[in-house]
């Protein structure tokens, strides 16, 4: 069962608003990665046993690496073990968007399916994973309903 797309599209606008991180294409990359890494928040752990966790499928290894390189911008977030991805939306959608603000290019622009599902694949599911580009934009067109 997925997540109501109204609410999660509002939870993300208050999260990244709060934390100085909103733009309507991160709001859009956000909903494409919950959309074809869970298939917005029907799975909250990887399934096949891998280890990654909540909505947007983070590792925890991901989620240690950006806790120790933005401890001091979010201390209060920082002190909680990775499993919290599993239950906290608003700590999972700000650690994927700080997935995204690590990446040394600016996010494509809104409404750009195509620019943001290969920035998707590129800087979040990377060469390793098993999602596409194709995979991104169709499960945006699934879940995602007025954004493009």
């Amino acid at each position: 069962m997925a997540i109501n797309y109204v609410q999660l599209k509002d939870l993300i606008f208050r999260c990244l608003s709060r934390h100085g991180l909103y733009s309507q294409a991160a709001s859009q990359l956000l909903l494409g990665t919950a959309a074809v890494e869970s298939q917005f928040g029907t799975y909250i752990r990887q399934l096949g046993g891998g280890p990654a966790l909540g909505i947007f499928q983070m590792e925890p290894k991901t989620y240690d690496w950006l806790c120790e390189k933005f401890k001091n911008h979010y201390p209060e977030r920082c002190w909680y073990r990775a499993e919290v991805l599993e239950h906290d939306l608003w700590q999972a959608i700000l650690f994927a968007r700080l997935r995204y603000k690590v990446t040394p290019e600016p996010l494509p622009d809104a409404g750009n399916l195509n620019a943001l599902a290969h920035f998707y694949k590129k800087h979040y599911n990377t060469s390793m994973g098993k999602a596409t580009p194709a995979m991104f934009i169709d499960a945006f067109q699934r879940y995602v309903h007025d954004e493009t």
